[in-house]
C-alpha cells in the first residue's frame, strides 16, 4: 500500500490524519511537517490524501466495534454554525451512535440513503425502532 513512496508510511498517516482530525489546509500541514522535520509539498499532501483515504476507511471499518441487532433512529432539528439543519442519527439499544447525516433540507430521499448506507455499513437489523414506529 505503501511501497513506492518517497516517504514512511508513519509520514504519509501523520499528513493523512492532520487534514482529517483538524481540517488544516494542505499548506499548513506542510509547516506543521517542517516543525517536525519533514519537508513536504503541500501537492505531496493532497495526493495522499486523496490516495489513502478510501484505503484507510476500508481499514478502519473492517476494525469498527460491532453494533447491536436493534437500532434507534430518530430525526432532529439543530443549528451549526448559525444555520439550522437536519441531523438523522441511528443508536443501537445500548446507545452506541451507528451512522448520523446532516442536511440542509428535510427530503424523504435523504432519510432513505442514510438508512442504506446505515445498514451497508453495519449489517441488517432485527429491528428498527423510528420515533415509536417498529420496522422489522
Amino acid at each position: 500500500m505503501f511501497k513506492g513512496h518517497c516517504f514512511l508510511k508513519s509520514i504519509i498517516i501523520q499528513a493523512v490524519y492532520f487534514k482529517f482530525r483538524f481540517g488544516l489546509s494542505y499548506r499548513e500541514i506542510e509547516e506543521l511537517m517542517a516543525i517536525r522535520g519533514v519537508k513536504v509539498d503541500d501537492a505531496t499532501v493532497q495526493l495522499w490524501v486523496f490516495k489513502f483515504t478510501p484505503l484507510l476507511e476500508k481499514e478502519f471499518r473492517k476494525r469498527k466495534k460491532s453494533v447491536g441487532r436493534r437500532w434507534r433512529m430518530g430525526e432532529t432539528y439543530v443549528k451549526v454554525r448559525s444555520k439550522w439543519c437536519y441531523l438523522y442519527r441511528a443508536v443501537d439499544k445500548q446507545g452506541n451512535t451507528i451512522d448520523f447525516l446532516l442536511t440542509k433540507r428535510r427530503k424523504c430521499m435523504s432519510a432513505q440513503s442514510f438508512l442504506i448506507k446505515a445498514i451497508e455499513n453495519n449489517g441488517r437489523p432485527e429491528l428498527i425502532n423510528i420515533d415509536k414506529f417498529e420496522m422489522e
